[in-house]
């Protein structure tokens, strides 16, 4: 039940709105009304549920409030609505919302809150959220005078949400149809179409009254199955305009939406000239019998048509209104012309109307018309085929669902109603023409018999006429020969020619209707941008006025053309297409299982829509191979192209349900095989922080987990959670997007923590899903630890042990220029915001020129207030150049150009892998992959291992047998046998003067002074310490050493990460050792694997 929505639910306690909950407005006035609430305690009414017809909704006072609620009424300001809360307002009254009789935020349930923005039906409401009702309450949360009726009743819109509904507004005055007028009407004129008054008769002499009713159960079959997953889809939400191409692109999504939109629209443009084609050779049949023909047949058909075409364009841009009442005449015209059919029936035969075949009801012709007698060349298949198209026309009052009143209630009613009158209609007439004609007459009243006379047994026969010439020479009457039966078994010919005409031009006049209404819905989705153009809306009922010229156009150049035996297959296979896929949408839906999908239209089930959709293909295929060959060619091609645009929309389809089905299925399914060390692909957490402000950190370790492991981007916020809370929430789905668009196949992750190594550690244990967990660690290398505080260096060390306890292997990647560039960017954003000021500005002076000697400056003045600019136009300009010099003085061109270094190919180069310890292949696996990337392949890799000056050759063999038996293409291998010895003096001297500032040179002081600097500075190099390590760090520099001798000139080097031991290793030795090892080096990746597996030459 929803609150009271008057505007005046202040003014009166008792409303004449129902509703069960009791909402108090409350008057906390810090004037004199203040006094009253110390006085006395809170007083509330009574929540009612007893009283049905009235106080369902009270508004209640305290005692002694009435009379400062009515100054608060009388005040000017109290009349003006704002819809903003002012969560601190100590100045002016505070309003608090009343729930249950308790003063609360929280909200009750209302539809208002599920609304889409710029909802027809009614306002957003955007409800608490759980911040609102979950955080400490201000001690002055308030509500602006004047705006608390709008909150209490729901009805309160944000600026945007105002503009959005906007469209809504405009339109509460067009004019909606009920299920009978809007639907039921429109498919019954659509479905009895020009096939039952020529075409019927035909049927059923060629495949007898017993077939021709298979015929049409068969037809009926596809149209009611089509008809029930339709009522389903209708009646799992909102229906807005656009038809069947609505109902299938929310369904499915808009790659199938938009491409049957587009064809179904085109099929309904050309069917307007089809059936106007049809009405118009009946026309020239008249004509003919007349002699009063214009030129000749086939330009008297391109005249009549063209001016038909004119008419009911004209009725159709007149208005809907119209063209619904021009619906009903013809309908009625339809019926008329039906029941003067049924009538003549019962009217007793004359001997012209016997000798063309009429005996009225005669057991002997039922009997005989019961079974098939084809003709030549004909079969089930090709009569099913001629007939089918006439139980066509079931979408003709959902494609106006935007014209409906309820088309959640409308749609499905209308159309399964419209299916059962029409089939009875068909099941009737085919019973009654096949009981009453016989399917062969000569149109001779002299074949009769006379008495003596041997009766060939034919039930004409029987009946005294003799047409056993019709077996051997044509005739013109009967069944098989004539297409006008109808017209010569009814009470009055000319009703039933009415009839050709009513059937003709309702649905002319329903397609030229559907085509313009469903164009304009795809195009206002904006899948196809070249059709924007059409989606623009005219009056109250937003009509599609361009669409509807187009239509016209469409079908004027195929009347003009006149070729449509030819194209009427490919028309019916587009209406089946898209009978194949709402069947398909039914079952897909189904299918995924989405909590989402509730549809109120029961009587479904996914099953039977999926032998819907494989029947409606069939058809296809029944009525014409070629032409349905065409429909999937169109339609694929079609498809491909609006998933190759990627439209930006989120319909929440069931293709995206069945997506999530899908992974959660297979990541369980996952869980139950066991790790394999021939499927183990590096599965990697990044810290970047934003992807956005370290790309180069972000592109190396997706060129070697793109389309083969997890990648997930991490950030982690330090500092109050509130703040970093929102912070976090509020940038997800942007980060996220910002990977999206620069097509790296990545997952972005956030945690707030208080400080950076617990929520890197809470990273490295929650991440990932089922076996889909990260198994390595990417970090880019701290440059600046030697002026960064001390509790950075140890959380960037301690992350690395933390990974290392987790059993998770370890990737620190350096590169010359570092890799933040959020200064960058924050650059680039300023510059792009004073552009925009400037563009506005500029926008605005010109708006004030061409409106000058209207509003003066003061207009000016008016404007540049709206768009906040306070600062004249000198000075902005001054800014600009400011930033602008800051742009080239500043900006670091070289931190740009490496922060892309790789996306572009590298060419021809090497990957120098020092795989100096085995840690399980990680060092050799990850540059493997990359030589696997188009980037990286024409890169070769050059191994190098340490090893013993004199078994150099046998090393550099068994190597080699290792490689070629792990299937590693390398284009060298090295062994370096001289790496344990000493650096030069040079380069140990660097390492010396870098470690210098943090070392404690305790074995120079005395025993006490040694231990006091000990507790005062526990984080320096003691010289124990260095002294234990002393040939590690030796080592640290010759590998520098013998790195730059032979991999200086490298695309990049991959490097054994040496491991500090916890406890022996003080941060700054081993940041100094990670420092003297990849100094003056080109790209360095420092791995270290979590000594398991990842290779093997096992099959």
């Amino acid at each position: 039940m929803s609150l009271n929505n008057s505007s005046n639910v202040f003014l009166d306690s008792v409303p004449s709105n129902t509703n069960r909950f009791q909402v108090n407005v409350i008057n906390e006035s810090h004037e004199s009304c203040a006094a009253a609430d110390n006085a006395d305690p809170p007083h509330y009414e009574e929540t009612s549920f007893g009283d049905e017809a009235q106080n369902r909704l009270r508004v209640s006072f305290r005692p002694g409030k009435q009379e400062c609620y009515d100054n608060f009424l009388q005040n000017e300001e109290a009349a003006k609505t704002d819809a903003t809360f002012h969560a601190y307002d100590s100045h002016t009254n505070t309003y608090y919302l009343q729930t249950f009789g308790h003063n609360t935020v929280d909200a009750v349930p209302k539809i208002e809150y599920y609304r889409n923005t710029g909802s027809v039906s009614g306002p957003k409401v955007i409800r608490p959220s759980l911040l609102d009702i979950h955080e400490q309450l201000a001690k002055n949360v308030a509500l602006t005078p004047g705006s608390a009726d709008r909150v209490a009743n729901g009805d309160g819109m944000t600026g945007d949400d105002q503009a959005e509904n906007k469209e809504g507004e405009d339109q509460s005055g067009a004019v909606k149809f009920g299920w009978v007028k809007g639907v039921l009407v429109r498919c019954m004129l659509n479905i009895w179409g020009v096939m039952l008054f020529i075409r019927l008769s035909w049927i059923v002499g060629e495949a007898g009254i017993g077939l021709g009713v298979i015929i049409i159960g068969l037809s009926v079959v596809v149209t009611t199955l089509t008809g029930i997953s339709m009522s389903a889809i209708c009646t799992n939400g909102v229906v807005r305009g656009g038809g069947a191409y609505y109902l299938i692109s929310r369904s499915l999504g808009p790659e199938f939406g938009g491409s049957i939109g587009l064809i179904f629209a085109f099929a309904n443009a050309v069917a307007v000239a089809m059936y106007v084609v049809g009405f118009a050779e009946t026309v020239v049949d008249l004509l003919k019998e007349s002699d009063s023909m214009m030129v000749d047949p086939t330009n008297d058909i391109r005249i009549i048509g063209s001016i038909t075409v004119v008419i009911l364009l004209g009725i159709s841009v007149a208005g809907m209104e119209w063209e619904a009442k021009a619906q009903v005449i013809l309908l009625v015209i339809l019926l008329i012309a039906i029941a003067n059919f049924f009538i003549g029936t019962v009217i007793p035969s004359n001997n012209e109307k016997k000798s063309r075949g009429f005996f009225n009801y005669q057991a002997s012709i039922f009997a005989e018309n019961f079974g098939p007698s084809f003709t030549k060349g004909e079969g089930f298949f090709s009569v099913f085929a001629i007939f089918f198209p006439a139980a066509t026309g079931i979408l003709a009052g959902a494609n106006i669902s935007g014209d409906l009143e309820d088309p959640q209630d409308a749609i499905p009613r209308g159309t399964m109603l419209a299916i059962f009158i029409t089939t009875v209609a068909y099941i009737g007439v085919a019973i009654c023409v096949g009981a009453c004609v016989v399917r062969d007459a000569t149109g001779s009243m002299n074949d009769t018999i006379l008495s003596g006379m041997n009766c060939n047994g034919s039930a004409a026969c029987g009946l005294g006429y003799d047409f056993s010439r019709c077996r051997h020479e044509p005739c013109q009457y009967g069944l098989m020969n004539n297409f006008q039966v109808m017209s010569m078994v009814s009470g009055f010919g000319p009703l039933i020619t009415a009839g050709i005409f009513s059937a003709t031009l309702s649905s002319a006049l329903a397609s030229l209707v559907s085509a313009p209404k469903v164009f304009q819905a795809l195009c206002k989705d904006n899948i196809y941008k070249a059709l924007q153009f059409f989606a623009k809306g005219y009056g109250k009922n937003n009509e599609p006025l361009r669409g509807y010229i187009l239509t016209f156009v469409i079908a004027m150049a195929f009347i003009l053309i006149a070729e449509l035996n030819t194209i009427a297959p490919i028309i019916s296979n587009f209406f089946l297409a898209s009978y194949a896929l709402i069947n398909f949408s039914c079952f897909h839906a189904s299918y995924a299982k989405s909590p989402g999908w509730r549809p109120a239209y029961g009587i479904y089930n996914m099953w039977v829509s999926l032998f819907g959709a494989v029947l409606c293909c069939a058809v296809m295929f029944v009525i014409n191979w070629w032409a349905a060959v065409i429909t999937y060619v169109i339609e694929f091609f079609l498809y491909i192209y609006v998933t190759y645009k990627k439209p930006d929309v989120n319909w929440g389809s069931s293709t995206q349900a069945l997506s999530y089905v899908s992974a959660l299925d297979n990541a369980l399914e996952l869980t139950t095989v066991e790790d394999h060390v021939k499927n183990f692909r590096p599965q990697c957490i990044v810290l970047t922080g934003g992807p956005m402000t370290r790309p180069a950190l972000l592109d190396i370790t997706h060129a070697f987990t793109k389309n083969s492991g997890l990648c997930i981007c991490c950030e982690v916020f330090v500092g109050p959670r509130k703040l970093c809370v929102k912070e976090m929430n509020g940038g997800m789905a942007k980060k996220q997007a910002w990977l999206i668009k620069n097509k790296i196949k990545a997952f972005y992750a956030a945690v707030a923590a208080d400080c950076f190594r617990d929520g890197v550690r809470s990273l490295l244990q929650a991440s990932g899903l089922g076996r889909m967990k990260p198994n390595t660690l990417v970090i880019g290398y701290k440059k600046n630890w030697r002026k960064a505080p001390l509790t950075e260096i140890e959380n960037y060390v301690g992350i690395i042990h933390d990974a290392f306890d987790f059993e998770i292997g370890v990737v620190i990647v350096r590169i010359s220029q570092g890799f933040d560039i959020s200064q960058v960017l924050q650059v680039q954003d300023e510059l792009e915001k004073l552009e925009q000021e400037r563009l506005a500005l500029e926008a605005t002076i010109k708006d004030n020129e061409c409106e000058e000697g209207h509003g003066g400056i003061r207009g000016l003045f008016k404007k540049a207030g709206k768009l906040n600019i306070t600062k004249p136009t000198p000075k902005k300009d001054s800014s600009i150049n400011a930033i602008q010099s800051m742009h080239v003085g500043e900006f670091n061109q070289k931190l740009v150009e490496a922060s892309t270094q790789f996306k572009k190919k590298q060419g021809k180069g090497t990957i120098d892998v020092w795989w100096l310890f085995d840690d399980g292949g990680l060092t050799l696996l990850i540059p493997y992959i990359l030589t696997l990337r188009k980037k990286w392949k024409d890169c070769k890799l050059r191994i190098y291992v340490g090893g013993k000056i004199n078994r150099i050759e046998e090393e550099k063999i068994a190597m080699a047998s290792l490689l070629s038996k792990f299937r590693i293409k390398f284009a060298d291998i090295n062994i370096i046998g001289d790496i344990n010895i000493k650096p030069n003096k040079e380069s140990w001297k660097v390492f010396e003067e870098m470690i210098e500032p943090y070392r404690l040179h305790e074995s120079c002081k005395d025993l006490t002074t040694a231990e006091k600097l000990k507790r005062e500075s526990p984080w320096k190099i003691t010289d124990a310490e260095l002294d234990a390590v002393k040939e590690k760090s030796y080592r640290q520099v010759r590998l520098n050493e013998l790195l730059q001798e032979h991999s200086r000139a490298a695309s990049l080097i991959v490097l054994s990460l040496p491991v500090a031991r916890k406890g022996s290793i003080s941060d700054l030795l081993y940041m100094a050792w990670l420092e003297i090892l990849t100094k003056n080096l080109p790209p360095v990746l420092l791995v270290r694997g979590n000594h398991k597996n990842v290779l093997t030459f096992y099959s």
